[in-house]
This record gives C-alpha cells, sequence and structure tokens, in this order.
C-alpha cells in the first residue's frame, strides 16, 4: 500500500510541480477509502485557486483509429513548438469480468511519456458510465495547479464517454479513419454535432488521397448542422502521426477557437455552466454511494433483488421500496 503524506505535503509538492506528489494526489482521489476521499478533497480545496488556467483538450475515436499515437505525436508538437507543459489523462478500458485494465498508454506513448515537460496517467475505467473515471474533473484541477497548461483527456471511445469528456473541456477533437466503410454513417449525428473539429489520421502513403476525399465529406456535412452556440463553424482536417503531418493545422484550429470563443464571452460561460454539471454529477455519486452504503439497503437488496430478477417484484416498485429506506 503506497504511503499517504500529509495534505500539507501534497499542497506543497503540486504547487511545485512534483510529479510524483500529483501522481500520488490524483490516486487518492481515486480511491473509494473515505480517508482518502478526505483527505484528497483537503488537497483539492487548497490548490483550485491556482487551477483553470490551461486548455482543455477531449480527444475521442474509435478503437483503432490511432487516439495514443497521435496524442504522442501531437503532444511533443506542442511541447518542441509552442511550448507547452502537457498533461494527458488517458482512461483505459476495464474488465467488465476481473475488474483488470492494461494501463498500457505510458507503453504506447513512450518519448512523450519520458519528456520532462509531459505528464501522462493512466487510470483504469473501471464502471463509469462512458469509460470516465469518476476522478477525472479533479485530476484535472490537480493537474493545473501543478503548471500544466494542456491538459488532454483520452476517451475510450466507447459511444457515452464522447458525451462525459465534451462536459469537461473547451475543445473537443473527433478523429476519424478513411475508407474504413461509409464515412458520413460511421458515427452517429449527436457526436459530429458536439466536435470541435474533426481530424481524418493516418494520412499517408497510399492512403492520402482517400483521407483527402474523406475530408471533404465531412466538411459538406458539417455545413449542414445548425451553426454552433460558441459561434464557431467545426473545422476538417488530415493528419498524420507517422510523417508529423498536420498537427500544425489542428494547433491553429484550437487556436483560432480560443480566440474566439474568449472574445464572445462563449469560453468563460462554458466553464461557468461545467462547474455547475460538475456539482451535480458529484451530488448524484454522492447520493448512489450513500444509497448502497445504508445498512439496512445492504440487507434488503439482495432479497429484492431476486424477487424482481424472478418476475415476482417490478423494478420500480422494488426501487421505491429501497428508496424509502434511506
Amino acid at each position: 500500500m503506497a504511503k499517504r503524506f500529509s495534505a500539507d505535503t501534497y499542497i506543497a509538492g503540486i504547487l511545485a510541480g512534483d510529479r510524483v506528489l500529483l501522481s500520488r494526489a490524483i490516486t487518492l482521489v481515486e480511491s473509494r477509502l473515505p480517508s482518502d476521499q478526505e483527505l484528497a478533497q483537503e488537497v483539492i480545496r487548497a490548490v483550485l485557486p491556482h487551477a483553470g488556467n490551461s486548455v482543455r483538450v477531449g480527444i475521442t475515436g474509435v478503437p483503432g483509429v490511432g487516439k495514443s499515437t497521435f496524442i504522442e505525436a501531437f503532444g511533443l508538437y506542442l511541447i518542441r513548438e509552442q511550448q507547452k507543459k502537457l498533461a494527458v489523462l488517458a482512461i483505459d478500458p476495464t474488465s467488465q469480468r476481473s475488474g483488470g485494465s492494461i494501463l498500457g498508454d505510458k507503453t504506447r506513448m513512450d518519448a512523450l511519456a519520458t519528456n520532462p515537460q509531459a505528464f501522462i496517467r493512466p487510470s483504469p475505467a473501471g464502471k463509469s458510465l462512458g469509460g470516465v473515471t469518476r476522478s477525472t474533473r479533479e485530476s484535472i484541477v490537480l493537474c493545473e495547479a501543478a503548471g500544466f497548461d494542456m491538459i488532454v483527456v483520452e476517451t475510450v471511445g466507447v459511444g457515452q464517454s464522447e458525451t462525459a469528456v465534451h462536459g469537461m473541456v473547451d475543445f473537443f477533437l473527433l478523429l476519424m479513419l478513411a475508407g474504413a466503410g461509409d464515412e458520413l454513417q460511421g458515427i452517429k449525428r449527436g457526436i459530429m454535432e458536439m466536435a470541435d473539429a474533426i481530424a481524418i489520421t493516418k494520412a499517408d502513403g497510399a492512403n492520402v488521397d482517400k483521407a483527402n476525399a474523406a475530408r471533404a465529406e465531412y466538411q459538406s456535412a458539417l455545413h449542414l448542422y445548425p451553426k454552433a452556440v460558441s459561434g464557431w463553424l467545426p473545422q476538417v482536417s488530415t493528419c498524420s502521426a507517422l510523417s508529423k503531418t498536420g498537427l500544425d493545422t489542428i494547433w491553429q484550429a484550437i487556436y483560432d477557437y480560443l480566440q474566439l470563443t474568449q472574445s464572445n464571452g462563449f469560453f468563460g460561460q462554458k466553464r461557468r455552466d461545467q462547474n455547475l454539471q460538475w456539482l451535480q454529477e458529484a451530488i448524484r455519486q454522492g447520493l448512489e454511494e450513500r444509497f448502497y452504503a445504508n445498512q439496512q439497503v445492504k440487507e434488503q437488496l439482495p432479497g429484492i433483488t431476486a424477487q424482481v430478477k424472478e418476475g415476482q417484484k417490478s423494478a420500480f416498485a422494488a426501487a421505491s421500496e429501497l428508496l424509502k429506506l434511506v
């Protein structure tokens, strides 16, 4: 079991940019132990005034699109060409059978992982809806307080994670493959509408023409969607992590988006709305945890669950009966 430090030690270490103590603090917020949670919240309260100064970018895409490879190439570009200090919060799929997680992102991003200006934190998705861990928001705050000015949140890419990540980042980037079927039918409209930019990956070698054709199709399709509240028209580009092309175009899109939304007030309003969303989500999670921790619920749940399973009691009646216990 990892050694726990005092709150003051964590706070001082995080504000000094100590990545070991930052990693230990993230472990605390991921823990479900009440003592760890109490300590984690004390640390978060103290460092919160030092957070909020980063650019938060969510990156998603179907498995196989090359998210980790892209993030490594893009991350190194941001560090070397834009002098950014980058934190990557990568959510790894968790086995619903064993509960295990590979946590292989540091292996897949070995060059970025060893860069002194980068911090990569793989976290198991667990049973969280959409593969976004319950502690991802708190981890963003801790990384910002540690001085990272670019925060990338990589999703599992399993469908529901897009909505969850969209609610915690400033810019949402969707990675797509060309030549993998009917591009315009290959992804839900809702995800397309959430994207602030779409990047067609692996645009190198014999795949360049396919990538350019896909880019044109997506750009045409986006013009059919209602104009975003932010006033921003989503951009579509091609890129290759292998040949390191198109990365500057993606950064320019992020930069232009920030310039627009900060000038028209949308950026700040979105952050404030997200704070309220975080509050509501924290309340829901807290209520659920208290419900299952209730002793009467623990005693009654197995029997009522069996009745529902056998069709002897409706799920709604069972839920009402259990909720009356707390």
